[in-house]
């Protein structure tokens, strides 16, 4: 199985390396993204890829970006990632790239949540609420929120942490109108993308968009959509109210790095193969269920 940690590609201009995507101009208008088989825990990199992450991560976020197309634009441009670099480089993004309009980005993360976990529960056990959301009393982890809310985030640089911000944050940096759209456009796609996951088994907690604007000015959803890096999945067998569920995603080196005397902070610690090998299982599993379409070669 190819795995890919870092890419190369000297047939075009490198723009930007992140967490787990390397993006690269084409033109004046357009960008290769490359979702390479890098993971991130508590925002730091991990040393070792994950086989085959970002193809699923690749392969996942084009289920979605067709499923929604009808609710908001998105970024894709339907060009042949394998057309745009030279005939050496295929290798390196065959599967897991896409071409892709270039956008002005909003400073936010449009975060909607339909369940209480996570630092939403660490937020509402602290103040009653989420993002200056008051919610009911007495709710316990994991419950399923009365309708979903949209919790949105700061974008943060490389290596920090996203912070909740509110509503009216949002309001005062990109403008009344827009924030109210974006909120309004988020919900919307979690909900239709919650009530499909349901018909195969999975819960959609909480995700996380992202938007940008193209030289028009029209909201375009871009990134990636509903992966398993950007949203939490949980399996409905196992759902229980009052304790976290297991998730689709990287939870396995998660829990692997809180039995260690980690700082989380650069350099990690290594992961062992097994650590490795059910994460990677975990993201192939979480394709399969959700899309029907088993990983293609």
């Amino acid at each position: 199985m190819t795995v890919l940690y870092e890419s190369s590609i000297k047939s075009l201009p490198f723009v930007y390396r992140g967490k787990v995507r390397d993006t690269y101009a084409v033109g004046e208008d357009k960008l290769l993204m490359v979702t390479t088989d890098r993971l991130s825990a508590f925002d730091v990199v991990m040393a070792e890829p994950i086989p085959a992450k970002g193809r699923v991560l690749n392969q996942m976020a084009n289920f979605w970006f067709a499923r929604l197309r009808h609710i908001v634009p998105n970024h894709l441009t339907g060009i042949a990632p394998e057309s745009v670099v030279a005939p050496a480089e295929m290798g390196q993004i065959a599967g897991r790239a896409v071409v892709a309009k270039r956008l002005k980005p909003l400073p936010v993360e449009a975060v909607v949540r339909g369940y209480i976990i996570g630092s939403g529960w660490k937020d509402y056990q602290a103040t009653g609420g989420i993002c200056g959301i008051a919610l009911p009393a007495g709710m316990q982890q994991a419950q399923k929120l009365a309708l979903p809310i949209f919790t949105p985030a700061s974008k943060a640089e490389l290596g920090e942490h996203d912070e909740n911000v509110a509503f009216d944050h949002v309001a005062k940096l990109i403008g009344a109108e827009l924030a109210n759209r974006v909120r309004e456009i988020s919900i919307r796609l979690y909900e239709e993308a919650a009530r499909y996951a349901a018909t195969r088994g999975i819960i959609i907690a909480d995700t996380k968009f992202e938007f940008g604007l193209d030289a028009d000015g029209t909201l375009t959803l871009m990134d990636e959509v509903l992966t398993a890096d950007s949203s939490r999945f949980w399996p409905v067998d196992q759902y229980r109210v009052g304790v976290s569920p297991p998730s689709f995603d990287k939870q396995f080196v998660r829990d692997y790095l809180e039995t260690l005397t980690w700082n989380k902070k650069p350099p990690p610690p290594p992961l062992p193969a097994e650590v490795i090998e059910r994460t990677a299982a975990k993201y192939r599993e979480a394709l399969t269920r959700l899309t029907g379409e088993e990983l293609r070669p």
